[in-house]
């Protein structure tokens, strides 16, 4: 059910992002003011930019890999699909393929409703970085080792 994202897919994970950043009861110009931010573009194509397809598309994920170092850019669950194992299984993509692509550890930045589920996956937090949409705003940064590659 994991596959990688085509650039027709861009508009529907656009979409998803914001679909599943509301679910948590951001308003309206909140959602407005992330939508840049949460909408990968064209140049995100490529082997880190994957979709879990169902009904549609259901999560999506985002990760990059810069030497040992990955960077898990986004993660979302439609929230009609959320606590249906989706996350968990993106998110050990997400470390299979950082470590296929020789990564060690991986860093995220999480939206603070998401710092549980990060903590649940094993990741520990490190500080607070400040949001790249909304000024003043500190999000949650985490670190995860990279395990081995399953295959």
């Amino acid at each position: 059910m994991i596959e990688q994202a085509h650039k027709a897919d861009l508009p529907a994970i656009a979409d998803l992002c914001l679909r599943s950043k509301a679910h948590w009861g951001y308003d309206a110009a909140f959602l407005e003011a992330c939508r840049d931010e949460l909408s990968p573009g064209a140049d995100a194509l490529g082997p880190g930019l994957v979709v879990w397809r169902a009904e549609g598309i259901d999560a999506m994920a985002q990760v990059t890999v810069d030497g040992d170092r990955a960077e898990l850019e986004a993660l979302f669950v439609a929230p009609e699909s959320i606590g249906k194992g989706l996350g968990r299984a993106l998110f050990r993509w997400t470390l299979d393929h950082a470590a296929k692509m020789g990564a060690r550890s991986m860093s995220v930045t999480a939206d603070p409703f998401a710092a549980p589920f990060y903590e649940r996956m094993g990741a520990r937090r490190t500080g607070l970085i400040p949001s790249g949409s909304i000024a003043g705003r500190m999000l949650p940064r985490y670190e995860i080792p990279v395990p081995p590659p399953m295959s």
